[in-house]
């Protein structure tokens, strides 16, 4: 495998989330062998909340420090899509300084994190570069008019990498890219460094935005019911978000102060897992699931809502986890209690998902990653459209076929957890 440069472009590598998190995992993993950069279309402060690995470069286009009033930052933006969620944070000026660093790219493969960054790509990308879409929410989550402007001008790309195979599968049904291939391509998680938890603690722990769609009001409410028969267990929550006010109003409601706190947003999030001994993720909607992983991956079995998409795929019910029904507060609670109750079988989902959730780290995502990125130089190279490598299932009759047997067997694995239930 020869060394490739690789540029990723993102909306703002200075801030936190999912996105900006598993970019500079990749980037991490990659930068072992090639040469990798970050494109930043947005700063706002000197130095990144998170750590970026030495060997990866950082440029920011636009420094919100000192060009926020620039008049062209002030006029609306022309290309990067009006539909897409972040239109109002986007100018003229962006469009211009996005334009003028894809026009001299020298990348083999430039990689972009979102909707609106994948349409910049696919219109001003050189055509010599292999240019790569991730989408990091999903093709349900986006309005029909993003929709429509993504299928207007995604034919450009040469891939698109949803998180997962669920949505790989809507976007193959749902959009109709021919010649565009569509492969998911997981988050991945770094190999921890510390021991994982021996599911001694009686702690169960949770993480994420402190907002509506992970509903933590549920997780709350459902530990109320653990706390009141084993009252020696307590429920971290890790994050910061608009929620914090009304959540920390339901535990004094609640009677919980005592026994579930708050604990603010922690980077990075190891050495919190590792106190724990259940994770949980009571989310309505999940595009992947980072936290989940994260805690498995520090040996913790983790109970999660069956949310689309990403919880489904990561834990294996009953062997290295739960899943339950969205919002039902009662089987939330059930299933936190049988772990409760059980040391043994708490410490043998432990060793199962730390074994199981090996799956994500950066070496097995990173080998998906540049055998993808080879290939789609191969084709680019040999003139071949980059879903038409021989011997590939990446077809349209084997998108069909694979398909139907994904919704086929998701259909029969959810008939035996209702069945179980």
């Amino acid at each position: 495998m020869h060394a490739m440069k690789i540029s990723f472009l993102l909306h703002n590598a200075y801030g936190i989330g999912g996105t900006i998190t598993t970019t500079f995992n990749l980037a991490r993993a990659l930068a072992d062998r090639h040469d990798v950069e970050i494109i930043s279309a947005l700063r706002h402060r000197e130095r990144p909340n998170l750590t970026l690995d030495p060997r990866v470069g950082l440029r920011p286009l636009v420094d919100l420090r000192h060009e926020k009033d620039n008049p062209r930052h002030l006029t609306p933006a022309e290309i990067f899509p009006s539909s897409e969620y972040r239109y109002r944070q986007y100018s003229a000026l962006t469009d211009e300084r996005i334009g003028e660093a894809l026009a001299s790219l020298d990348a083999d493969v430039v990689v972009g994190t979102r909707p609106g960054l994948n349409v910049h790509l696919a219109l001003q990308a050189p055509s010599r570069t292999v240019r790569i879409g991730q989408e990091h929410l999903t093709l349900g989550n986006h309005s029909p008019r993003l929709r429509n402007a993504l299928r207007r001008v995604y034919p450009r790309l040469d891939a698109i990498t949803p998180v997962t195979e669920a949505d790989a599968c809507a976007y193959r049904r749902r959009m109709r890219l021919p010649g565009v291939r569509i492969q998911a391509l997981p988050n991945s998680v770094p190999d921890p460094v510390l021991p994982p938890s021996e599911s001694r603690e009686r702690v169960i722990m949770a993480a994420g935005r402190l907002v509506p769609v992970k509903r933590f009001d549920l997780l709350i409410d459902a530990f109320a019911a653990v706390a009141a028969e084993r009252p020696d267990w307590t429920l971290r929550i890790y994050g910061k978000g608009e929620e914090s006010q009304r959540l920390r109003g339901l535990i004094d409601r609640l009677g919980l102060y005592n026994h579930v706190f708050l604990m603010g947003a922690v980077t990075p999030m190891e050495a919190e897992w590792v106190k724990g001994s259940i994770g949980v993720a009571t989310s309505n909607f999940e595009p992947f699931g980072m936290t989940i992983v994260e805690a498995m991956r520090c040996g913790l079995p983790v109970v999660s809502t069956d949310c689309a998409y990403g919880p489904g795929e990561i834990i294996t019910p009953g062997e290295d986890g739960r899943l339950v029904p969205v919002g039902d507060r009662d089987a939330l609670a059930q299933a936190l209690l049988d772990l409760v109750r059980d040391d043994e079988l708490r410490r043998r989902m432990g060793h199962a998902a730390r074994e199981n959730s090996r799956r994500y780290a950066p070496a097995p995502v990173v080998t998906q990653a540049e055998q993808l990125f080879e290939e789609l130089l191969a084709a680019r190279s040999d003139g071949r459209p980059p879903t038409g490598r021989t011997g590939h299932a990446l077809v349209s009759a084997g998108h069909a076929l694979k398909d139907t047997m994904l919704v086929a067997a998701s259909n029969v694995v959810r008939t035996a957890r209702e069945a179980r239930r």
